[in-house]
């Protein structure tokens, strides 16, 4: 048991080193990706620590409801800005995709200094929307980054997109989780105001960073269902069976989505809703019931955990696992411990929910972006990234208002958790059935 025990952190350690190599060799598009995620996400965990004390943790319960409604409104507003407008932008032009990250980083860095002094003042809200919404312009356009970088990959393995999109998910974890240290120290020390100046000067080295991502060289749209000669070759004999005469008006509205993955994003949409869901359900069912704040800094800590060890398996998984599996087996995580949670009861199990959550989300997101960078084609990334981004993060919202306007006691939660898994689970395995009897059929 010992050797098992050492033998699994002797992984664990190599796949952090192998990830802080791969950050430390500047050479490669990679390197200078990761660099870029890393130092944005620091800038990202800088800003949460500066307004969590203003938006939520120093007020009533009362105050507090109508706080969190509005923050998970703004949360979902940005992408009403970024879907529309960046998605066909980024896929245009030949550097627009670095540029996009050069200038929304260097904005920023910007509004950091001017919200730093505005902290309190009638500027907050608006201006921590701006943030939002250069935050979500960086995220939608990485995800069209990583193709590029990781098929200018040197490094072994390089080809496979859910290790690097895993890969960088470790990075950001690790990024969020020591920056959030000195930042609370600040905050404690000095106030909000001064985390968001330390935030500007990341956020200008952030922009300097971005200044060295590759530049992409993508072929013009191939619409109507016509395939690129990527996209063709990405794929296996499932996709070659994919062509323009397969019927979408049931699958979805965009003629040009494979339906592998319409299908693993409504799985990845409702992971992400259940993460939003347990999240406050958690945070409201423990302040009704007078449980000390410590419990849901420990909930906050085993998701937080879990989303890490998911990261972490993601490499290792994919060498026996296609990444609609993984999706699948993530489902299936969250309904098995739904269950045995809400069997068992109590305030401690719940731990194990949060952290069996983040273990799924965190595993099944790197397996759903390789899905997008492996169908999609290179052209239409930006498009596609910023329509699925705008869907998960609807749904993330939708799922964290139901315990903030409905007083849900945490079995009832468990309950509803474990039957909407549930409920996805067969609906993604009968569906991909279905799709690959399609595909066979004469």
């Amino acid at each position: 048991m010992a050797g098992r025990g050492r033998e699994a952190s002797t992984r664990i350690a190599r796949q952090v080193r192998d990830a802080l190599a791969a950050l430390l060799d500047q050479k490669t598009p990679f390197g200078r990706l990761a660099l870029t995620q890393v130092v944005l996400t620091a800038g990202d965990a800088l800003l949460t620590v500066s307004l969590a004390g203003s938006l939520f943790f120093k007020v009533s319960t009362n105050e507090a409801q109508s706080k969190v409604i509005l923050y998970l409104l703004l949360t979902m507003a940005p992408f009403a800005v970024v879907a529309p407008l960046l998605g066909p932008i980024i896929d245009r032009s030949r550097g627009a995709r670095r540029a996009t990250v050069v200038v929304s980083t260097a904005c920023r860095a910007g509004v950091s200094l001017v919200l730093a002094g505005d902290l309190g003042g009638p500027l907050l809200y608006p201006l921590a929307f701006i943030m939002l919404v250069l935050s979500k312009v960086y995220l939608v356009t990485k995800g069209s980054l990583v193709p590029l970088v990781v098929a200018s990959s040197e490094r072994p393995g390089g080809d496979e997109l859910a290790s690097a999109n895993a890969r960088l998910g470790l990075l950001s974890s690790l990024s969020s989780l020591v920056a959030s240290i000195p930042a609370i120290a600040v905050y404690e020390l000095l106030g909000g105001s001064w985390v968001l100046r330390m935030d500007t000067v990341v956020f200008a080295f952030g922009t300097v960073v971005a200044l060295r991502l590759p530049v992409a060289r993508t072929p013009r749209p191939h619409w109507r269902g016509q395939e690129t000669p990527a996209q063709a070759t990405a794929g296996d004999e499932a996709a070659d069976a994919w062509n323009e005469e397969t019927p979408l008006g049931a699958l979805g509205p965009r003629a040009n989505t494979h339906p592998e993955v319409i299908l693993a994003l409504s799985a990845m949409s409702i992971l992400r809703g259940l993460v939003g869901f347990l999240t406050f359900l958690l945070a409201f069912a423990l302040h009704r019931n007078g449980n000390a704040p410590g419990w849901y800094g420990f909930m906050l800590a085993c998701s937080v955990g879990g989303a890490l060890v998911g990261v972490l398996l993601v490499p290792r998984v994919r060498k026996v696992l296609s990444e609609p599996s993984m999706l699948a087996f993530s489902i299936w995580s969250v309904t098995l411990a739904g269950a045995l949670v809400a069997f068992v009861g109590g305030i401690a199990i719940q731990a194990l929910l949060a952290f069996v959550i983040g273990v799924a989300s965190a595993a099944s997101k790197p397996a759903f972006d390789a899905l997008v960078q492996k169908y999609v084609p290179t052209a239409a990334q930006g498009r596609a990234f910023a329509r699925f981004e705008t869907r998960l993060q609807l749904v993330w919202v939708l799922g964290a208002l139901l315990p903030v306007v409905v007083k849900l006691p945490l079995p009832a939660g468990d309950i509803v958790i474990t039957t909407v898994a549930a409920v996805t689970g067969l609906s993604y395995l009968t569906s991909r059935r279905a799709l690959r009897h399609r595909w066979v059929a004469p």
